[in-house]
């Protein structure tokens, strides 16, 4: 007869009671092979029957025993445990409905003439597999692995079957957990890697692949100086080994290398990870490609502060000229515009009125407007002749200005004393001089082409206009007259006077700013795609009234 320890790990074991044999063979079977025993004679000192049966109810998996006839004659405690209640008088037809058996869907029942016990009843030895047991004494439910094998008599003639199961439940949350996390390593959109800890790489997930272009195959095995830059100097690297080495997680912003040689800002974090008596034992290093991010950050410092200046350009206070009521306004369409307005002293008293548009928006057409507006006051310093100073600042645009940039101007010179202006137009939409009783007196067209695009190019000055009392300067931009509502159509030319003329007997402030946010409510339920800007200039000297 087998030693203990070779017992003690059986599967199954069929006493003669239970089976009626005469000669009182006793079946013991393991791993689907079935071993046959002679009793030997009554020892009074021990009971192999009983000393099995002890074996077999304390064993910690389940194992049930039945007859050729399907009837139960064995079902030790742990098998109850497992599948929340013992023997049932029931056919083998509706074991599976009768003990809650499922498949791995948790969902399709076990085909009863498939379970491994009624396989093993038919002869066949029934690998292991994997049920899913529920029912109302287990409703939480429990998988098992089972196999089954069939029991013969010394004569190999059938006499019934066994199985041996054991509850993985455990090892199924386990499993599913480690599969969890496996994929959500292997799915995260942030490179991981994980070395040992000598800080040699034996882990990289596509992620890290992705960002880095190196494969899985070129990292492990290697270590992550793979990816310095030289952008660090070795004492941050000294600093960051000694940080994790003493069991303390690092994390800072660190510029490495890619596989092409393009350098990457990766926000970083590397924590160590230890085994159960605290040694560490692996590094697991966390990175995100913050490249664009950071520019886009460094994009939008840029932006506030070109919107900054460009606030401070749009809030100046107009000049204070006795006759004249003066206003400008601007409304962006972006976080910065490329529209301008400014008010420039000239020589003799003479005021420069100018209104611009820079082509494109944002960023870019914000600082081509300070470099604009800063051209034209430094000119305006030299001559106060306004096509010199639009001629002038053409030729400094020009070499400054990217391929298809231009901006196009229109700059009046008001003289207050001999109620006068003269007007340079570089290719801005056309600007108006109204009457007292708002029509049109006179249009100021272009005089030549947008500045930035030709040098040399020589711009003329228009002759003397004269602004009676009651009259008006009105200077837009196109983005006035071409910003469409919802149904295409656009706010105009016509639109824009026909406010001015029935507001013209409000302040110059006033109108600009009616005018912008009429343009603005005219355009609800349509993207704006251009600034807003408006100048008005009034003449309000009683003596020159011309009624």
């Amino acid at each position: 007869m087998p030693d203990r320890p070779y017992v003690a790990r059986f599967l199954g074991t069929i006493s003669r009671e239970k089976f009626g044999l005469g000669d009182c063979r006793m079946a013991l079977f393991e791993s689907g092979e079935v071993f046959m025993f002679q009793s030997q004679p009554p020892q009074p000192q021990l009971n192999d029957s009983e000393t099995l049966r002890l074996i077999i109810y304390n064993l910690a998996e389940g194992v049930v025993v039945a007859n050729r006839q399907g009837k139960f004659v064995l079902f030790n405690d742990k098998a109850r445990e497992i599948l929340g209640t013992g023997a049932l008088d029931s056919p083998l037809e509706e074991w599976s409905e009768a003990y809650g058996c499922y498949l791995p869907d948790k969902t399709t029942p076990f085909p009863a003439s498939e379970l491994p016990l009624a396989r093993a009843l038919r002869g066949e030895h029934a690998p292991e597999c994997e049920i899913f047991i529920r029912n109302r004494h287990r409703p939480e439910g429990a998988w098992i692995r089972v196999k089954g094998s069939p029991i013969r008599d010394a004569a190999g003639e059938l006499q019934g079957g066994a199985i041996v199961f054991r509850d993985v439940t455990r090892r199924k949350e386990d499993d599913l957990r480690l599969q969890t996390l496996t994929s959500a390593v292997e799915q995260t959109a942030d490179g991981i890697l994980i070395t040992n800890r000598d800080g040699v790489v034996e882990y990289v997930n596509p992620a890290f692949e992705q960002t880095t272009g190196y494969s899985r195959e070129e990292i492990v095995g290697r270590t992550p100086r793979l990816l310095k830059s030289g952008s660090h100097d070795p004492a941050f690297y000294r600093q960051m080994w000694a940080t994790i080495t003493s069991g303390q997680p690092f994390r800072g912003t660190l510029i490495n290398r890619k596989k092409n040689g393009q350098l990457f800002h990766a926000e970083q974090t590397i924590t160590p990870m230890r085994e159960s008596d605290g040694s560490i034992a692996h590094f697991v290093s966390v990175l995100k490609d913050v490249t664009e991010l950071r520019k886009m950050q460094e994009q939008e410092f840029h932006m506030r502060l070109a919107r900054a200046v460009q606030q401070r350009f749009y809030s100046v206070s107009p000049p204070q000229i006795s006759g004249f009521d003066i206003a400008g306004g601007a409304l962006p369409v972006d976080a910065t515009g490329g529209d301008y307005f400014d008010f420039i002293p000239l020589a003799r008293g003479t005021l420069g009125v100018s209104i611009g548009d820079v082509s494109g928006h944002g960023f870019s057409a914000a600082l081509l407007m300070a470099e604009l507006r800063g051209s034209l006051r430094a000119m305006a310093c030299k001559t106060s002749n306004i096509g010199e100073i639009l001629t002038r600042t053409n030729n400094v645009l020009v070499d400054d200005l990217e391929k298809d940039r231009f901006v196009t101007l229109t700059l009046c010179r008001l003289h207050p004393t001999q109620k006068t202006l003269v007007y340079s137009s570089a290719g801005h939409v056309p600007g108006y001089i109204l009457n007292s009783n708002g029509t049109v007196k006179r249009v100021l067209e272009s005089t030549g082409l947008p500045l930035g695009l030709f040098s040399g190019h020589k711009y003329s000055t228009s002759e003397a206009i004269h602004i009676d009392a009651g009259e008006m300067l009105v200077l837009l931009t196109d983005g006035i007259t071409e910003n469409e509502d919802s149904s295409e159509v656009q706010f105009g030319v016509s639109r824009a006077l026909e406010y001015v003329q029935a507001q013209r007997r409000e302040s110059a402030c006033a109108i600009v700013s009616g005018l912008c946010q009429a343009v603005k409510e005219f355009s609800q339920g349509s993207a704006r795609v251009d600034d807003v800007t408006a100048v008005v200039c009034k003449s309000t000297d009683p003596a020159r009234a011309g009624r």
